[in-house]
């Protein structure tokens, strides 16, 4: 395992549990003890943990991880379900794309379909997200639109006044969403409220509204509410969400589509 496949490893394992032992992570990674002492002392000094006697803690409760650091981790989930977000797209829609793992899979998925290969455009494709707009950019057949305003460095995102500006004159036919906790009452939410503002305003300016969310987001909730379950027409999750779960959202009048 490289260095950098460690440290993203590690970092979402920290997420995840809030807190990590040195020799748990070890065993975990199947690295030496005296390999975690130092990928722990480096990223606190980048301040992606806070270090503690034998081991290591998350900066708190809401800690987001950054985009650069989240890694294959369900990876093939984000794969299916991008790939089914991107069936239900049609050529020549106007498509909001909102940062986030798996809406990188879907603008991913969108360039390898056949039928969006040519077009004038094929799609268009507003995002503020400068990640996706990079990797969509060099594809003739989409249009690209990148809003304005300030960019996180942990999403990738821009943000901002600047961005609200660009979104209130366009229209769209429908939006994709990133979501880091999606619930049938509290319903679509980031952890940040800069970005949950500009994808809301996406929504918006929607004729639908998809959201792409593995099943390991729903049921959460988390600090900044971006819309209500009912302003979602689908939500495209995996195959690990739970029944109930799924029935729920469902009976909230969402279309529920498992990749």
């Amino acid at each position: 395992m490289s260095r950098d496949a460690r440290w993203q490893a590690l970092l979402e394992l920290l997420v995840e549990r809030g807190r990590l032992d040195v020799d748990e992570a070890a065993a975990e990674l199947e690295v030496s003890a005296a390999t975690i002492r130092r990928d722990f002392d480096t990223l606190a000094g980048q301040q992606m943990l806070v270090r503690t006697r034998g081991g290591a803690v998350a900066h708190g409760v809401s800690y987001e991880l950054p985009l650069r650091y989240k890694t294959a981790r369900r990876a093939s989930e984000k794969q299916r379900i991008a790939e089914a977000v991107a069936g239900l797209l049609t050529p020549g829609e106007a498509v909001g794309l909102t940062g986030g793992t798996t809406t990188t899979e879907v603008a991913r998925a969108l360039v390898v379909r056949g039928d969006l290969a040519a077009g004038s455009p094929a799609l268009t494709v507003v995002t503020n997200a400068l990640n996706i707009a990079n990797e969509l950019a060099v594809r003739p057949q989409f249009k690209i639109v990148v809003t304005g305003g300030v960019a996180r460095a942990q999403s990738y995102e821009l943000v901002g006044p600047l961005a609200d500006g660009v979104l209130g004159q366009i229209t769209l036919d429908v939006a994709v969403l990133g979501v880091v906790a999606f619930d049938v009452v509290h319903g679509a939410a980031a952890h940040d409220e800069a970005e949950a503002a500009i994808n809301r305003l996406l929504c918006e300016r929607a004729e639908r509204v998809i959201v792409a969310a593995d099943s390991s987001k729903l049921g959460r909730r988390a600090f900044a509410r971006i819309c209500s379950a009912e302003s979602v027409d689908t939500l495209v999750t995996d195959a690990a969400a739970a029944p109930e779960t799924v029935r729920r959202f469902e009976e909230a009048g969402l279309r529920v589509v498992v990749a």
